[in-house]
C-alpha cells in the first residue's frame, strides 16, 4: 500500500510479534527501529527481552537488522554490536532508499521483509513506500520531548486503523 500511513497491526512491544508467525508468512528479514522500539531513548544496552526475541527470530531463520534515523554518533552501531546484528544509521526514513539499501545488504526482497517501529510518519510510511509490511509497536516511553506527545497524538487515527488490519 504505497504512501499509506496505516500499519498492518499494532502490537504492545516487539516481543509480542511472534517469530514463528512471521516465518509462517514467509518473512526472512525484520528491519527494526531503535529508539522507543527496541530500547528507550538513550539506553545503550539491549534488554534481556529484546535479546530473547532476537534469538527466537534467528531460530526461525529470520534476520534482525537495525534501521535507525539516529543522528547521535555511534548510538545505532553500539546498540547493534551489543545485540550482534547488522545496522544502518542515518537511514532517512520515511524515504525508500534506506529500506532498499538495507534489504539489498541482507539479500532480501520487500515481500519477505517487515519493518517494526513505533512511529507512523517515519517507520510505517517509509515501509509502505518501500513495499515492506509495517508492524507498529506502542512506544516504550514518551517522556522527554513535548513534540513527541503531539506527534503521537496526530498518529492516533492511523494507529486505530492499523489495529483493525493485523498482519499476524
Amino acid at each position: 500500500m504505497p504512501c499509506s500511513p496505516i500499519p498492518r497491526g499494532v502490537y504492545p512491544s516487539v516481543s509480542d510479534i511472534r517469530p514463528g508467525a512471521l516465518a509462517e508468512r514467509g518473512v526472512r528479514l525484520v528491519l527494526a527501529d531503535l529508539d522507543n522500539t527496541l530500547a528507550p531513548y538513550g539506553v545503550e544496552e539491549p534488554s534481556p527481552r529484546v535479546v530473547a526475541w532476537k534469538e527466537a527470530l534467528e531460530a526461525e531463520g529470520i534476520q534482525l537488522f537495525l534501521l535507525s534515523n539516529s543522528r547521535r554518533p555511534g548510538r545505532a552501531q553500539r546498540f547493534a554490536e551489543k545485540l550482534g546484528i547488522p545496522f544502518q544509521g542515518h537511514s532517512g526514513k520515511p524515504r525508500r532508499a534506506g529500506y532498499l539499501r538495507a534489504m539489498e545488504r541482507m539479500g532480501c526482497a520487500p515481500e519477505e521483509t517487515v519493518m517494526v517501529g513505533d512511529q507512523i510518519f517515519t517507520d510505517t510510511l517509509g515501509a509502505n513506500n518501500a513495499g515492506v509490511v509495517p508492524l507498529l509497536v506502542e512506544p516504550i516511553r514518551l517522556a522527554g520531548n513535548p513534540g513527541r506527545y503531539l506527534r503521537y497524538a496526530a498518529e492516533t487515527p492511523f494507529r486505530l486503523l492499523g489495529k483493525r488490519r493485523p498482519f499476524l
